[in-house]
């Protein structure tokens, strides 16, 4: 775990305050009347925040990293899709916002204008849920751990080295994705929040627009489709606006996956632009009335494929190597 362990406490202490001012600069961003302005303002503090942390830890082990820049890229987003969003509604309250920015990770802020209010339904249950999916990820991990062995350079990895990361992979979604998640959802709709899972029976998709659009980390897709996909659609059209988006996702999975590790970079660009032509074609095929889905084994098949096949672009070695063995290795390798 040492690489997710800061090399200097001071500057730990430093990337905290920096989170902090970020959701204090972006709640005033959000009360910025003129929408020109807020919407400058707040992707200023996007690439401001995310450059000045790149920086600030460029030393530091790249778990470390890794977290810092997703945190500071998580609450500058969301003075991004409240500035989007606010002319459905009035400005948001100062507690709103912190709860919505600071301790949610999802990106529709008018899930919290209840907040506090009567508990929603099916409260209990989800956190059940989570609670569940947690405990079988830890399985998943714990299984990676007692069959992990290093990965020998000359081989790219041994055959148990591919079986472990197998487990530990799927065992992390499990815990974050399906357990943390659900859990802190389920306690948001308890004090009146209107919140949901953020990950939707995923593989249940039939094609990559169902999993990418209704399935998958949705606050992922909130998030692209209030700060960039809504914006430009009516400048630029549906289908450019839909390329952008992906080459946003792109680019934010390079911060989060080839910036700490300092290598690898265009890996996850290229996994990200790959399924923006293969969700190109399914709508192709749609509209010539010969949609993927229309067979529930192909559409699933087509699905898994471009996700599973192409993911060590996605999560390439240095990655692996830097933020995802470490977990079971107790080191970067």
């Amino acid at each position: 775990m040492n690489a997710y362990v800061p090399g200097d406490i001071t500057i730990a202490i430093a990337v905290g305050a920096i989170l902090a001012a970020t959701l204090l600069v972006g709640f005033g961003i959000t009360r910025i009347p003129s929408l020109v302005t807020a919407r400058c303002s707040a992707w200023l503090l996007v690439c401001g925040g995310v450059t000045g942390l790149e920086r600030l830890t460029a030393t530091q082990p790249a778990g470390f990293r890794m977290v810092a820049l997703i945190a500071v890229l998580l609450y500058a987003m969301k003075s991004v899709v409240v500035v989007e969003s606010r002319r459905a509604g009035s400005p948001m309250p100062l507690v709103t916002w912190f709860c919505f920015a600071g301790l949610w990770v999802g990106m529709r802020p008018t899930l919290f204008s209840g907040v506090p209010g009567p508990r929603q339904e099916g409260a209990a249950a989800l956190i059940r849920q989570g609670i569940g999916r947690l405990l079988i990820g830890c399985v998943f991990v714990a299984v990676a751990w007692m069959i992990w062995t290093p990965p020998q350079d000359s081989l790219r990895g041994s055959g148990q080295t591919v079986l472990a990361t197998a487990f530990l992979l799927p065992g992390i979604s499990l815990i974050a994705h399906f357990g943390l998640f659900n859990i802190v959802a389920g306690i948001w709709r308890q004090l009146g929040a209107k919140c949901r899972p953020l990950f939707r029976a995923p593989l249940l998709s039939k094609s990559l627009t169902e999993f990418w659009g209704q399935r998958w980390n949705m606050a992922f897709s909130e998030m692209t489709a209030i700060g960039v996909f809504r914006p430009l659609k009516g400048r630029i059209g549906p289908g450019p606006a839909t390329a952008v988006a992906f080459l946003f996702s792109g680019l934010l999975h390079e911060l989060a996956i080839s910036v700490p590790v300092k290598a690898g970079f265009g890996l996850p660009l290229l996994y990200f632009a790959m399924h923006a032509v293969a969700m190109f074609i399914e709508r192709r095929l749609e509209r010539a009335g010969r949609p993927i889905h229309r067979k529930v084994w192909l559409g699933r098949l087509w699905t898994a494929g471009w996700l599973v096949i192409p993911l060590p672009i996605l999560f390439h070695l240095a990655f692996l190597r830097g933020c995802v063995w470490p977990l079971v290795s107790g080191n970067s390798l």
